[in-house]
């Protein structure tokens, strides 16, 4: 299957000048969907990872069908007071400012290997960070998996982890 013919560019959004790759449309074809759960479990099967996390929200679409169809965990990388109970944070460095992304104090413990999911891999800094919380935590971060990356961005540079995509713009 051909995953770009069942993705959506949107030209100026969220500002004007900006192409928005939009997955509802993966999401609203229930083949689409399946091929694309498919594709990243046979890629990332070969890490043999203990959890799949997921980055808020969108990366939660497809690690949920994907932690469930290894039989594995799935854990939420959320932005900062969106979970309960105790938590742990990573600050980073954005453009303008800073964020924060945390995950539940007892989602990993040290030496679990985890592949970390995110629907699109731009300039790579949530995703980085993203596997630095999961390291801070002693977690073995094997991978990563995407289902588009704007390689011209060069996000994948910043990564400390090897990253797959679907497909590439």
């Amino acid at each position: 299957m051909d995953l770009k013919a069942h993705i959506r560019g949107i030209p100026d959004f969220p500002i004007p000048g900006i192409l928005f790759y939009d997955i509802s449309t993966i999401l609203s074809n229930p083949s689409a969907l399946e091929y694309a759960v498919t594709a990243m479990e046979e890629k990332i099967s070969a890490l043999q990872p203990d959890i799949i996390a997921g980055i808020e929200s969108r990366g939660f679409l497809f690690a949920t069908p994907l932690a469930m169809r290894m039989s594995l965990p799935m854990m939420m990388i959320r932005k900062a007071g969106k979970l309960p109970g105790e938590v742990v944070s990573y600050e980073y460095e954005l453009e303008y400012g800073t964020d924060t992304i945390q995950i539940q104090a007892d989602a990993i413990r040290a030496g679990q290997k985890i592949v970390i999911i995110d629907d699109l891999l731009a300039t790579g800094g949530t995703l980085s960070a993203s596997v630095r919380l999961c390291q801070q935590v002693g977690g073995e971060v094997v991978g990563c998996g995407v289902v588009i990356e704007l390689d011209f961005l060069s996000g994948r540079d910043s990564l400390e982890a090897p990253c797959i995509s679907l497909v590439k713009y």
